[in-house]
C-alpha cells in the first residue's frame, strides 16, 4: 500500500511539472552608444518585441561594464551579455568583410546603405556564425560628417587636426591627408574631447551622440563620409536553447526592428539637423574638402578589396554596378 502512495505522488509531482512552462530566460542586449542615438533605439525596440512569458531581454546603454563595440562579440562569447550591437567597421579584425558599410564615399544615402546591406548580409552572417554569433539586425547611421572645434573648410584646416577615427581606413584616409587621426571608440572619444586632447570627431549626428559633441564641438563639416551599419548579434548557443516558437518569435521582433530602423531614416536626417541647429551647431558644407579626402580614400578603398578577398571584392563589384 505505501509503495502505491508512493507511485502515485511521483505521477502527480511528474504531471504537475510537465503542466508547467519551462523558466523563462532572461537576455541583456549591449551598446557603447546612448539610448537615444539609432543603435540605442534600436536595441531598446528589438528587447520589447522580443520579450515574452518566455524570455525578457533588457537593453543595456553607454558601453555597459566598459564593453566597447570591438568588445562586444567576445563579451557575447564569454556570457558577459547574451546579446549586443556593435558598429560593424570596429569588427575588422575578425573579418574585413565588417568594414564594408564604413568604407569612404561608398555610400551616400540610407537607400545605399540597405542595397549595400542586402548584398553583404549573407556573409556577415556567415562570419559572425563562425565565431558562434547569430546576427539579429543591422541598424543605419545617419551619415558621418566632420565635428569641430573651428571650422574646417578645406584640405589646410584638416593639417594636424587631431581627429577621432571610427576605423582603420577612415584613420588611413585623414592620415593620408594631413590629419592626426586617432582610431578610438565613441565612449573613449568624450573625456578625450572634454580634456582637450581631441580637436575633432568623424561621426554622424545622431541623438544622444550628437548632443553630447555639441557640448565641446560647435562645428559640423558635412561631407558624406559614409553610411556606416551597427549590427546587432546574439550568442548561437542561446537561441538554439529556447524553444522554437521563441526562437522564431526572437527572429521577428529582429526583422521588424530592422525595417523599423531604416524607416526612421526617412525623417532621422532632418531632424537631427534641425536639432542641432537649435543648439548653436554651425553647419558647412565643403566640396573641396571632400573633394580632396575622395582622393585620399580611392586608394584605400581599393586596398580593402584586395585583403578582404574574392568574395568581398565581389559584393563591393555589384553594389557599384547598381
Amino acid at each position: 500500500m505505501l509503495k502505491r502512495r508512493l507511485t502515485l505522488a511521483a505521477g502527480i509531482t511528474f504531471l504537475a511539472r510537465a503542466g508547467q512552462a519551462d523558466p523563462a530566460a532572461h537576455w541583456s542586449i549591449a551598446t557603447e552608444y546612448p539610448a537615444d542615438a539609432m543603435p540605442g533605439e534600436g536595441i531598446a525596440l528589438f528587447a520589447a518585441a522580443a520579450s515574452n512569458e518566455n524570455l525578457t531581454v533588457q537593453p543595456r546603454f553607454d558601453a555597459p561594464e566598459g564593453l566597447r563595440s570591438a568588445a562586444m562579440p567576445q563579451a557575447v562569447k564569454d556570457g558577459t551579455v547574451v546579446a549586443a550591437d556593435s558598429f560593424a567597421a570596429t569588427l575588422g579584425p575578425l573579418d574585413p568583410i565588417f568594414q564594408l558599410s564604413g568604407l569612404p564615399f561608398l555610400t551616400a544615402s540610407p537607400t545605399d546603405a540597405a542595397r549595400l546591406l542586402a548584398l553583404a548580409r549573407s556573409a556577415y552572417a556567415t562570419s559572425l556564425a563562425a565565431q558562434g554569433l547569430t546576427l539579429l539586425y543591422a541598424t543605419p547611421w545617419p551619415p558621418s560628417g566632420l565635428w569641430s572645434r573651428e571650422a574646417v573648410p578645406d584640405l589646410a584646416a584638416l593639417k594636424n587636426l587631431r581627429i577621432r577615427t571610427y576605423d582603420s581606413a577612415s584613420t588611413r584616409v585623414f592620415a593620408a591627408a594631413g590629419a592626426q587621426p586617432q582610431q578610438i571608440s565613441f565612449a573613449d572619444a568624450l573625456p578625450l574631447l572634454r580634456s582637450g586632447s581631441l580637436d575633432a570627431v568623424l561621426s554622424s549626428g545622431d541623438g544622444g551622440a550628437g548632443a553630447r559633441l555639441w557640448e565641446t564641438l560647435p562645428h559640423f563639416t558635412a561631407i558624406d563620409y559614409a553610411v556606416p551599419l551597427s549590427l546587432a548579434f546574439c550568442s548561437t548557443s542561446a537561441l538554439a536553447a529556447l524553444t522554437a516558437e521563441t526562437a522564431d518569435h526572437v527572429r521577428h521582433a529582429a526583422d521588424a526592428t530592422q525595417t523599423r530602423q531604416f524607416a526612421a531614416m526617412a525623417t532621422r536626417i532632418s531632424e537631427n539637423e534641425s536639432r542641432m541647429r537649435q543648439h548653436g551647431v554651425q553647419f558647412a558644407i565643403a566640396p573641396d574638402l571632400r573633394w580632396a579626402l575622395e582622393k585620399h580614400a580611392a586608394p584605400i578603398v581599393t586596398k580593402w578589396g584586395e585583403t578582404a578577398g574574392q568574395a568581398a571584392q565581389a559584393i563591393l563589384a555589384r553594389y557599384r554596378v547598381g
